[in-house]
């Protein structure tokens, strides 16, 4: 597995190298975001509001708000008088789980989205799949772009399938981020944009069958293949 550790389990290890410029709500949040993608505030560390602004090089209020905001993607939790905490990683069974849901749903709304998507939706299908090029290395910055891909491919093939239910239920699991925490490696990027276009230009003939089956393969490779040897067992 080609995941690199960059380091330290707090929020008041050495400092990350800052911007020129005062950095504004939205850089602290992708600041931290990125320190717990990368596991330098490893998985269940407590997190320091004033650690995390004295690393940072800027006030408490920043990082309370960017840490509100990860608790809504389930990266941090905060518990009663103690504060914050960065969340555990998926284990087996929850990420057996999380798939099993995906599996339910996805394939159904990739044949509704062969169906039902009209010209404008498939040239918004075409151009996401054009938004995103292959990763260059195995940190978070340089998966970034393809996290957010991820989710937006997912979201726009929900929302082509014509179901605003399917696309909430996929939009609420942050699936995306808690799969690429627990494991990337700079062979997933170019892994997963080829089974996206395989998705796509299913969808883009208008061929139900084809695009249900190329995102039931595309979810059970990216389960089977890549990330069920690497879940944490049940409790671990």
């Amino acid at each position: 597995m080609d995941r690199p550790r960059t380091g330290t389990a707090g929020a008041d290890a050495a400092p990350t190298p800052l911007p020129r410029r005062p950095m504004l709500a939205d850089d602290v949040h992708e600041a931290i975001k990125t320190l717990i993608m990368d596991h330098a505030i490893e998985p269940g560390a407590r997190v320091s509001i004033d650690g995390l602004a004295r690393r940072l090089g800027v006030s408490p209020t920043p990082v309370r708000e960017a840490l509100a905001r990860l608790e809504s993607a389930a990266l941090v939790v905060k518990e009663p008088l103690r504060g914050y905490r960065t969340t555990p990683l998926l284990d087996r069974e929850q990420l057996a789980d999380l798939y099993q849901f995906r599996l339910l749903i996805e394939p159904w709304a990739a044949a509704r989205a062969a169906e039902r998507a009209d010209a404008a939706g498939r040239e918004r299908l075409r151009e996401e799949m054009e938004s995103c090029a292959t990763p260059s290395d195995a940190t978070y910055d340089a998966y970034k772009a393809l996290t957010a891909h991820d989710t937006r491919f997912h979201v726009l093939v929900a929302e082509l399938a014509g179901s605003a239910q399917v696309r909430l239920a996929f939009e609420r699991t942050h699936c995306h981020l808690h799969i690429f925490r627990l494991y990337y490696d700079r062979g997933v990027g170019q892994q997963t944009l080829e089974e996206h276009r395989a998705i796509t230009d299913a969808v883009l003939k208008a061929d139900p069958e084809a695009a249900e089956a190329a995102m039931r393969t595309h979810l059970e490779t990216a389960y089977y293949g890549r990330l069920r040897g690497v879940s944490e067992e049940p409790g671990g």
